[in-house]
């Protein structure tokens, strides 16, 4: 199984979005069932909480059905996933700190900013998901988003041979 973690800061907006989007290229690309896929927040603010509204609003007017809720990111996270995918520099900050400060030593999990498969590829030209939470632009997240979950998808699939 491969284990993909999407991570913002409140776990209410961009990561339940990135979640929600890879989850249906995965599915429709038949690869489901060799995959979990999760998000969660830097911050436990929102923890217990459905999607910001703006965000469930774009998954319902795309066809993609969430059904998860917020919560922060927890220390086992870093022994369950492969990949942590952040969808800012803030937040891979924070990834960054708390992967290089366990105490149990350096787990075996990829730490990267979310586009910077999209970005080495020219799907895109920036690096970071601006956060509708602060501008309200749900739909341009939503665009931004689906084009790095399928440069994400690419990569793994490159890199896992599948």
């Amino acid at each position: 199984m491969i284990h993909v973690l999407f991570v913002c800061m409140g776990n209410i907006c961009r990561s339940p979005m990135a979640e929600a989007v890879f989850g249906d290229l995965v599915a429709r690309a038949g690869l489901a069932d060799q995959f979990v896929i999760d998000s969660a927040g830097t911050g436990g603010w929102y923890s217990g909480s459905p999607p910001h509204s703006g965000t469930q609003r774009v998954l319902v007017e795309q066809g993609i059905v969430y059904k998860g809720h917020a919560r922060q990111i927890d220390w086992s996270d870093l022994e369950r996933f492969d990949y942590m995918l952040a969808m800012d520099r803030e937040n891979m900050s924070v990834l960054r700190r708390v992967v290089n400060n366990i105490p149990m030593g350096k787990p075996n999990v990829n730490v990267h900013l979310f586009l910077e498969f999209a970005k080495k590829t020219d799907m895109i030209a920036v690096d970071e998901v601006s956060d509708p939470y602060y501008h309200g632009r749900f739909n341009e997240t939503f665009a931004v988003v689906s084009i790095g979950a399928q440069a994400l998808l690419n990569h793994i699939r490159k890199e896992r041979q599948i």
